[in-house]
């Protein structure tokens, strides 16, 4: 996956707690396990006035005008600003999915569903937990701005607003470092070709009726 590094995105805010992974992707889009095309489904029956099916031409179906990320500047947010318990509901990786190939890097919420938040980074999208009065303090600064944008560092940990105020938050180490150098599981794995390139020679060796 591709490394995270530090970016000013436009922020998409949506005002509501408990989105659950029905809303964000629903669950006839499922089917694909290839974790790209699922951008243009995300939030499906908030974005589109009609219902929506696999393999159909979305180009072609009624748009909500009324939905954040059918308007400008938010088609190009890289940022979701949400309520608390962002992501609940049923597991699904394509949760994760449908947000990056959106467009999305970040969600700042003041809290996350655990599979979700433990899906983001896997996939090299950033979940930060802020305290809910700074969320509060967000959706205020974002009603009053046509093009509102936030920056992340995500080596000092912050969240930088348009005047400089900086908000710090946690992550865990581990989970930094694998952000940082664009490692998931099978990045990780491959850190160690070479010793288990040799393990597996070594095997054979013993074993070859095995090989």
């Amino acid at each position: 996956m591709d490394k995270f590094e530090k970016f000013n995105g436009i922020v998409a805010g949506i005002d509501r707690a408990n989105i659950d992974t029905d809303a964000i992707i629903p669950k006839q889009y499922l089917k694909s396990i290839k974790r790209s095309g699922f951008g243009v489904n995300l939030f499906d029956d908030w974005r589109y006035l009609d219902p929506g099916e696999p393999g159909q031409d979305h180009s072609q179906r009624r748009v909500n005008p009324d939905f954040v990320l059918n308007m400008d500047p938010y088609r190009q947010a890289q940022i979701i600003l949400a309520r608390e318990n962002f992501a609940c509901g049923s597991s699904r990786e394509h949760a994760v999915w449908a947000l990056m190939d959106f467009g999305i890097r970040v969600v700042i919420a003041p809290s996350f569903a655990d599979i979700f938040y433990n899906n983001s980074f896997k996939n090299g999208l950033l979940p930060i937990a802020l305290d809910s009065g700074l969320v509060d303090q967000l959706f205020d600064e974002l009603e009053s701005s046509e093009d509102y944008r936030l920056g992340i560092d995500l080596e000092k940990q912050l969240v930088t607003n348009a005047n400089g105020i900086e908000m710090a938050f946690e992550i865990d180490e581990f989970r930094k470092f694998c952000l940082l150098n664009g490692l998931d599981d099978i990045g990780l794995t491959m850190q160690h070709a070479e010793t288990i390139k040799a393990f597996e020679e070594q095997y054979y060796q013993r074993m070859p009726w095995l090989k």
